[in-house]
């Protein structure tokens, strides 16, 4: 059928979105923009993330965003919450089941295993940042796609891998300024002991079934260790005597707990024992641990991870132990805003120009600074000098460069030191001559 002119092309569910927002589009629930006023937090510190990983010999590796629906529903556990109601699941032209990643270590171990680098030998430290996605009721510090920074060790049993990552996690927490930290710290043993602990947990509970929350009922049968950190009241005061997870450790667990402990205690890392930490995902194994900042009200979790010595034989790979972590970056956010203004960016030069030729000429200098190493900042609005000038004052800025009429008939410049006030004139030739004299002028005042 021919179509009318001016009918929407859109199908009719679309059809009715943009009559409604007549060409206004907002972003989605549960999701927000970065802004360039906040970006330089997030730049700061995946600055120190990187430095300090870079210290500790990990390497960056960088993974899709979405991936088959099979490597989450069997690396983390079709029982657990994540799998079962939050992920963001879809059928793609091929007909295949696709899945927005809600976390990355899955993504990571798939990665591993896809790319040989078990055959590399030896022990692959890695680490990663970017977007997750998970379909959960949005709140401070938690949105349907956020971001974390995580870090792998894969290839080791020492118990002192587990200390290693954790010590790393707590010094970078520190480093961009956090103090009010605690960390949890549990075994949830091997798959033997977790049996044998889920059997004497469920008969336990049993009895108070109809007590339970709607969630812990369903937990029950499906993920019943995910009941101990239920948030509500009568189930908490259900399982504060339900039996404990210690009680059920091989002794070669309790041994490699010991050991993790004893070297926290040697780095002068201090934690508490909490036997209700499980995490959420089903392929821990022995270590769990979480860093909670008591600045962030009930959101307090910034940090969290533990051991997973089946998950990559689980996904096919050879039998590997790995231990890691991921903490929430938008948590981190909150935080940094209430402790610290954003980092500015340094800026060396700030251009300012009149008339045509002069505007031509700024364009060439900041460019070739920029090529020379130097941050340059090209003022681009045309206004009057007093504007352009007050602009440069609040730009961060060591130095301004200023090109007018004149300067441009005489292929000067005027440089004018923001912090000093002294100017002077250069000719434009010989200005970038002197590289190295240029660049420790501008730290020389930089540093003044």
């Amino acid at each position: 059928m021919k179509q009318l002119h001016g009918e929407s092309r859109l199908p009719p569910g679309l059809r009715d979105t943009e009559n409604k927002t007549m060409g206004s589009i907002r972003a989605l629930k549960g999701t927000r923009d970065i802004l360039p006023d906040e970006i330089a937090y997030w730049q700061w510190v995946e600055a120190k993330a990187r430095q300090s990983f870079k210290l500790s010999g990990y390497s960056e590796i960088r993974t899709p965003i979405f991936e088959d629906t099979a490597l989450f529903s069997r690396g983390i556990g079709e029982a657990t919450d994540v799998v079962g109601k939050e992920m963001y699941t879809f059928e793609d032209k091929g007909n295949r089941s696709t899945t927005l990643r809600p976390e990355n270590t899955a993504g990571v171990v798939r990665a591993y295993i896809q790319n040989g680098l078990a055959s590399k030998g030896g022990v692959q430290r890695l680490w990663y940042t970017g977007p997750m996605f998970r379909y959960e009721q949005p709140q401070g510090g938690r949105q349907r796609q956020f971001n974390q920074l995580g870090a792998e060790v894969l290839g080791s049993k020492d118990p002192r891998a587990d200390a290693e990552v954790i010590a790393i996690a707590q010094d970078l927490l520190k480093g961009i300024g956090l103090t009010n930290l605690t960390m949890d710290l549990n075994s949830v043993g091997d798959k033997t002991d977790r049996a044998a602990y889920r059997e004497a947990l469920v008969a336990y509970l049993t009895p108070y079934q109809d007590e339970l929350d709607a969630d812990s009922q369903d937990r029950l049968t499906r993920n019943p260790l995910r009941i101990l950190d239920s948030k509500n009241e009568r189930t908490q005061e259900i399982v504060v005597d339900a039996p404990n997870l210690q009680d059920h450790l091989s002794s070669e667990s309790k041994a490699f707990f010991e050991q993790v402990q004893q070297a926290l205690t040697d780095l002068g890392i201090s934690y508490q024992l909490n036997p209700r930490l499980v995490r959420g995902l089903d392929y821990y194994t022995h270590t769990a641990f979480e860093i909670q900042s008591s600045d962030l009200g009930a959101q307090a979790t910034v940090c969290g991870g533990g051991r997973y010595d089946g998950l990559i034989e689980q996904l096919g790979g050879p039998a590997t132990p790995a231990v890691g972590w991921a903490m929430g970056m938008e948590r981190l956010m909150i935080l940094l805003k209430e402790l610290r203004e954003a980092p500015l960016v340094e800026m060396d030069f700030y251009v300012v120009s009149r008339g045509e030729a002069a505007q031509a000429q700024a364009l060439k200098i900041a460019q070739s600074l920029r090529r020379q190493g130097f941050g340059a900042d090209l003022d681009l609005s045309g206004s009057a000098f007093g504007k352009q000038f007050k602009r440069a004052d609040r730009s961060g800025a060591v130095a301004c460069i200023i090109l007018g009429d004149s300067e441009a008939e005489n292929n000067s410049l005027q440089l004018k030191w923001l912090k000093s006030g002294e100017q002077e004139e250069r000719p434009q030739a010989s200005f970038l001559q002197n590289i190295e004299a240029l660049r420790q002028q501008i730290e020389q005042a930089r540093s003044a």
